[in-house]
């Protein structure tokens, strides 16, 4: 009998501590850690601070889970020696409590463990009372049952106060030293360990005698437990304290609110980004300095962004220099940008070899005449050379060759997602800023190009060699006069670069890429408003080649050469040699894209033996009788594009006229059938109000010539086969000029008539 009831007895007392045990585990539930509002915090690849904001209580508290060493050492000497052999209530640190308290005849000390404080911050830091002290001394054992020793010191450490509005252990790392919470010296772990105790008393800059015994003596203690050793001891007794909190950098403001933005990233409030320190910190230095000698002129923002161009992620981000507007997100013109990527597609389609001569006259394509930077035309000018001028020209009738709709899909490729409507939208005025673009895009797709001239795997449906191609004809190709200045920075280091200034003077803009990073530059007003001192090449360029400078020394890729062959072209068209040029080279073309055509430009000419005219066998039958026609091979430009040519270029050899027999008849060769010679014409207004057009017509006695279109010198296109051209021309005189390449012309007088 006696047996049994010891038998029941320890089976009630199992049945209690389990249930105790129960209760106080699943009451551990209940009392989790309080939801503190943390500051957003944004750190470089290295661990360095770049910026925080405060939580939104305006506290400076950083979310952190490790704590180091040497301030667990510190802490627990300081608060708690015994904190790994209690259950999170320490006996002795109770009762010689109570006796300190009941000799003072009030509440001196709480004899709280570690623990007991986490509980006492969990809890909202409320009065002490001896009520308080028993729920505090439950929820610790709530809290030693939930979490692991290491677990409630980082709890601790990161919800502490540490004076003011700072909260944490790395929040007062960086206020009071600067540092993160890992690199400090003993000294300042035992200053930052106790802190907490009584942070309203003994706040750095406050009190620093109070502080300076706290301190000390928690190192005696150290040194007397072996923990640091007696020089250590002495050399930290003689650090400073620290003063005035310091102001907490803020580096990449919009980036962190970019990343705060992100639906991927809710909740997060620290942000260990591909950011570089010194690169974005050198960043907004430039940016800043150059930003001041803008403002002078009217301009009042500009963006930075620096990118890996391998992964392209962001080395150096800077949004804007006086406005809360991200200009890296923003929506804005991106003037001549997109030039390089048609000229890439039309190589890699087989449309232009790198140097084959394009138009750069009077155009006017319907209703849109575009125009170029400069009051100039070339006539005819190299592909690569148009492309480094930025002649717009040039891109606009290539643009219409290339087609809208198939370069916007090709946009698409490269990134670019902010083109989403279609091609009747933006219309050919698409590549010469039409359209609105991201600067983060822009750079990721100058990024691409290069990826894909280095070899490296990129979405981009473009060759390697023609990737390169169009790089290095960005790095070395001529510029324009207001840029040449710039050119001393693109030697020092070899760039592909392009500039981009949108309509109006509303964005300049300047994108450089080499293998190893690729920067963006953006200048003007976020407002919107245009200035017409604003151009890439003054404000831009020299921003982004002065970040540039300040990079490490850059690469470039070799040429692929398994991914070219090697062809003839002609010297003076660029095209493919035909067997009429007369002057021939060899010239790299990437190797898999479709072959080009052969040059049309250079054919065979029969002259009268003087050469003062051209002339066929039957014209040199009466008076040259007995004499054949001289023959030679002659580069030779339509009339339109020739006039502009010859302005340029002082050595091209103009054919002479036909012989003047022959002239009298070829002028039959074309005819004009709409409009009649002096007739009086009204261009149609359409139903939504807008000016409509007219239908001019003609036709030719050899049904393979191409005619060339010309209103007062303005060049409208050419026609093959059926010989229609709409045209809209002004109310006014007006002269229609046709030729076609046997040098045959005919011109037509016609007036437009106000409705």
């Amino acid at each position: 009998m006696l047996i049994q009831e010891k038998i029941n007895k320890a089976y009630r007392a199992v049945f209690i501590l389990s249930l105790a045990y129960t209760i106080t585990a699943a009451l551990s539930f209940v009392f989790p850690p309080k939801q503190f509002e943390y500051s957003t915090v944004l750190y470089d690849k290295n661990g360095l601070l770049l910026g925080a904001s405060t939580s939104v209580d305006g506290q400076w508290h950083f979310e952190n889970s490790k704590v180091p060493e040497k301030f667990e050492k510190s802490i627990l000497n300081y608060e708690d020696s015994r904190f790994y052999f209690h259950f999170g209530i320490d006996p002795i640190a109770l009762a010689r409590a109570f006796v300190q308290n009941k000799k003072a005849g009030k509440i001196v000390s709480g004899g709280s463990t570690l623990t007991m404080q986490t509980a006492r911050i969990l809890l909202g830091n409320k009065k002490r009372t001896y009520l308080q002290k028993f729920y505090e001394i439950f929820v610790a054992t709530c809290i030693e049952m939930k979490y692991s020793k290491k677990q409630i010191i980082s709890i601790y450490a990161s919800s502490a106060p540490f004076g003011g509005n700072v909260i944490g252990l790395e929040a007062a790392s960086w206020r009071y030293y600067n540092r993160p919470s890992d690199s400090l010296s003993w000294a300042e772990y035992a200053t930052l360990a106790v802190l907490p105790n009584q942070p309203s008393l003994v706040r750095p800059g406050k009190n620093k005698e109070i502080l300076l015994e706290k301190r000390n003596r928690l190192l005696w203690k150290l040194c007397t437990k072996k923990i640091i050793d007696l020089e250590t001891y002495k050399t930290s007794i003689l650090e400073e304290l620290p003063g005035k909190p310091y102001q907490l950098p803020s580096l990449a403001p919009h980036y962190l609110e970019e990343l705060k933005k992100k639906k991927q990233n809710k909740g997060m409030t620290i942000f260990k980004s591909t950011l570089d320190y010194t690169i974005q910190d050198n960043a907004n230095r430039i940016t800043g300095e150059w930003s001041k000698n803008f403002k002078l002129l009217g301009i009042e923002n500009a963006s930075i962004l620096v990118i890996n161009t391998k992964t392209k992620e962001p080395l150096a981000y800077v949004g804007n220099t006086t406005s809360s507007v991200n200009m890296v997100e923003a929506l804005r013109s991106s003037g001549s940008l997109l030039k390089p990527f048609l000229y890439a597609a039309m190589i890699d389609n087989g449309m232009l070899l790198p140097k084959q001569i394009v138009y750069d006259v009077p155009t006017r394509i319907g209703n849109y005449s575009p125009k170029n930077n400069i009051n100039n035309y070339s006539g005819a000018i190299p592909a690569d050379q148009a492309l480094t001028r930025s002649l717009n020209i040039p891109a606009v009738r290539e643009l219409k060759k290339y087609g809208i709709t198939q370069f916007l899909s090709l946009l698409s490729k490269y990134g670019i997602t902010t083109l989403k409507r279609n091609a009747d939208y933006y219309g050919l005025p698409l590549i010469l800023g039409g359209g609105e673009i991201k600067m983060k895009e822009i750079a990721g797709a100058y990024a691409d190009l290069m990826n894909k001239a280095c070899g490296r795997k990129t979405n981009i449906p473009i060759n390697e060699g023609t990737a390169w191609t169009v790089c290095n004809v960005l790095s070395d190709g001529v510029r324009p006069m207001d840029l040449e200045n710039w050119l001393i920075y693109s030697r020092r280091k070899k760039i592909a670069w392009k500039t981009g200034t949108s309509s109006g003077n509303r964005d300049a803009w300047c994108i450089g890429t080499t293998p190893e990073y690729t920067v963006a530059a953006w200048v003007g007003n976020s407002s919107g408003i245009g200035n017409k001192m604003l151009t890439s090449a003054t404000t831009a360029a020299p921003l982004m080649f002065e970040v540039f400078s300040i990079l490490p020394q850059t690469t470039w890729p070799s040429r692929p050469e398994m991914e070219f062959e090697e062809i003839e072209t002609c010297e003076q068209s660029g095209y493919a040699a035909s067997p009429y040029c007369s002057s021939v080279k060899k010239s790299l073309k990437p190797v898999g894209i479709p072959q080009t055509e052969n040059c049309p430009y250079c054919n065979s000419y029969t002259f009268t033996p003087d050469g003062k005219f051209l002339a066929s066998v039957e014209d040199l039958i009466n008076e040259y009788e007995g004499y054949m026609p001289k023959s030679e091979n002659r580069f030779v430009l339509p009339p339109y594009v020739e006039y502009w040519f010859k302005k340029q270029n002082l050595h091209y050899k103009s054919l002479p006229p036909f012989i003047e027999w022959h002239r009298e008849s070829s002028e039959n060769n074309i005819h004009i059938e709409f409009p009649q010679e002096n007739s009086e014409i009204i261009v149609p207004v359409e139903l939504d109000g807008k000016k409509g057009s007219v239908i001019f017509e003609a036709a030719v006695k050899n049904s393979g010539a191409i005619l060339y279109w010309d209103i007062d010198g303005n060049y409208l296109g050419c026609t093959e086969k059926e010989h229609k051209m709409a045209v809209s021309p002004n109310p006014g005189l007006h002269t229609l000029t046709l030729s076609d390449t046997s040098g045959s012309i005919k011109k037509r007088q016609f007036k437009v008539l106000e409705e």
